[in-house]
Parts: structure tokens; sequence; C-alpha cells
């Protein structure tokens, strides 16, 4: 198991004053500061992005791999490089500007950054951290302004409204600076803009607050969460355990392993009979379709056409022509561990 490399210290507020929003702490500027700072500070705490994670409702994020990254054993996502346009971050922070522009010229509200990390004031919740977008003025309906974007793929978490891993954001918002609620701007797509207001909720709050504090105490006894099974959570276990040691570990007195042996090779001879089938079911269709480039059945269309051909280069070819360039262009791709059934 790779070893804990920071430890999280009791957060205190750098000013000799305890400046406030709302009531919220101001525990630090932000104004200039070095986005490697800002993470730490984010690392002693749980912010408000990390709140759906910390509580196991991100679909981007699991549990062990926010643990992974307060204990300090993995890197948060890496900011995308100046100009490079590719990035779903990178879009995202250009675009809230924007988002909040036009959301003050569609309400005719005035909001304002806050640049600071606002800490929760109450002396049991020192880990409670929270930063806002936007902060909207002088309103007595509405304090917050979040700011979203939402692609092709993201824009379908939104088909029913504001998705559950950013009211658990928000909430954590409310929670922290005690304000009433909150407006979610997003722009869809790039063209499609929406405002969705959240209300304080107590009751979420509360059961958030109990949610995240178990996670916390995980942090700060240095225990892994459960893995969920999600691509996240698999990352995270390749970077918690990267080697092997050859040793054989001996796991024949517990039955709840043995339990989940049993059930992951069921369920891969389930999926193997599952994939045949479907294999079957799509080829019969195609069969049916012949030269045809869709077809229209009573219940649905589908369609089977041909993609464009593509140019690549003949590597091995290129290096038996040229096998000097072997050694020039050689790099050295880092192993990785491979899960395998070795039946008795």
């Amino acid at each position: 198991m790779q070893t804990k490399t920071t430890v999280t210290p009791k957060l205190q507020p750098t000013s000799i004053s305890k400046s406030k929003h709302g009531q919220a702490i101001r525990l630090v500027s932000t104004n200039a500061m070095p986005r490697d700072e800002w993470l730490q500070i984010r690392n002693q705490g749980i912010g408000a992005s990390d709140a759906a994670a910390a509580v196991g409702l991100n679909p981007y994020q699991s549990q062990l791999e926010l643990w992974m990254i307060k204990t300090g054993r993995m890197l948060p996502t890496p900011m995308p490089e100046a100009g490079e346009g590719r990035s779903p971050l990178h879009w995202g922070q250009a675009l809230e500007p924007l988002v909040a522009r036009h959301y003050s010229e569609a309400t005719g509200r005035r909001v304002r950054r806050v640049n600071a990390v606002l800490q929760h004031p109450d002396s049991d919740k020192p880990w409670m951290l929270a930063n806002l977008d936007y902060a909207v003025a002088k309103d007595p309906d509405v304090q917050i302004l979040e700011c979203k974007t939402a692609g092709e793929f993201g824009a379908r978490l939104w088909k029913d409204g504001v998705p559950d891993y950013i009211q658990c954001q928000v909430q954590h918002q409310l929670a922290v600076t005690g304000d009433q609620a909150a407006d979610v701007a997003v722009l869809i797509c790039g063209q499609e803009f929406r405002t969705y207001r959240i209300e304080r909720n107590q009751e979420l709050i509360d059961a958030l607050i109990v949610l995240e504090q178990q996670f916390w105490d995980l942090v700060w006894t240095d225990t892994p969460p459960s893995a969920d099974g999600s691509e996240s959570a698999h990352k995270a276990l390749q970077a918690l355990f990267p080697t092997d040691d050859g040793e054989t570990l001996d796991l024949t007195n517990r039955d709840d392993l043995a339990d989940s042996l049993n059930r992951l090779k069921a369920l891969r001879d389930q999926l193997k009979s599952l994939q045949s089938e479907e294999a079957s079911l799509k080829q019969r269709l195609q069969q049916a379709m012949g030269d045809a480039s869709t077809a229209e059945l009573a219940n649905g269309r589908i369609s089977w056409k041909r993609s464009k051909d593509s140019t690549t280069t003949d590597v091995a070819r290129l290096l038996k022509d040229h096998p000097k360039l072997a050694d020039a262009y050689q790099t050295t791709r880092p192993g990785s561990r491979r899960f395998l059934i070795l039946n008795k």
C-alpha cells in the first residue's frame, strides 16, 4: 500500500482578525494564490466540489479517489495547459465569466467574485470549506451564484434539472455560509442557457454533514473507503497498490471474500452468455438489412454504415526498413497490475 505523504493539520485563519462572508470565516484570500498552495489548503478539509464524492454521489469521482487525494497519495486532476482547447475543465473555466455575465444581464442581479476559501464557523466543523464562484449582491432571495457548463455527454445529467452531485455542492455551500438560496446557471452545449434556484434544505444539510464527517474521519485515521466499482475507484486502486511483492496471501479464512469470488465467477459466466446473445441478435438484424444503410422497425430505427477509410503508418514495416529508428524513439511504458482468476 502506498504510504501517506502529507499530514492534515487543523485549519486556522491566516489573518489576525477572522473576517467573514455571511456566517463563514474567510480562511484565506485566494487572490494571486498559486494553484499548488490553493490545493494544499483544499486538502485540509472537504470543499463544496468534494461534497458529492465524499458521500458517494459523484459520477466522476469515487470516495476512494477523493480519499487518495486528501491523504496525499494522488494528485488532483491538473489544470489544462494554456491554449489547450480540448479539455472540459479548460472550457468550464474559460466560460465561467461569460455565464456569470449572462446571468446578470438576464436577471438584473449584480454578482461579484468571492476570492477566498471559506470555513464553517462551528468549532466542530473546521473541515467544512467552500469556494464560491460568485456572490449575489444585496438580494434577499438569493445569495450565491454557481456557474456550470455542460457538453454533449454532461448535458444528459441535466435533463431532469440540477444533477444530484451539484445539489450536494450547493447545499454544502449554503451550510458553510449560512445563506438561504443559490442560483445555478448552466450553459448547455454552448448554446442553451438555464438557471435553477436551489433553496436551503436543512434536512439534507444535516445528512450531508453526518456523511461528510464519516468520510473525513477516514482521512484522519488513514482508513481507505471501500471501492465502488467505478473507473475512478479502479484508478485509485492502481495508484494505492501499484506493485505486487511476489508473495501469496492466505485468505482461506475469509468466507466473505470466497463468496465475492464465487459471485464474480458467476457474473463473468453470465456476461459471456449475454455477450454471445447480444452478438447473435445484432447479426440477425445486420443480415436482414443486407446492403441498406438504415432500417425502420415498428419499435425503432437502426443503422449499419461503413466508416470512412483511414490512413495509418505501417510501424512494423517502417522499423524493418529502418531498424535504427527503434532505438532513437524507444520509450518505456510503465507496467500495471492485472487481475486474474486462477482456477485450482
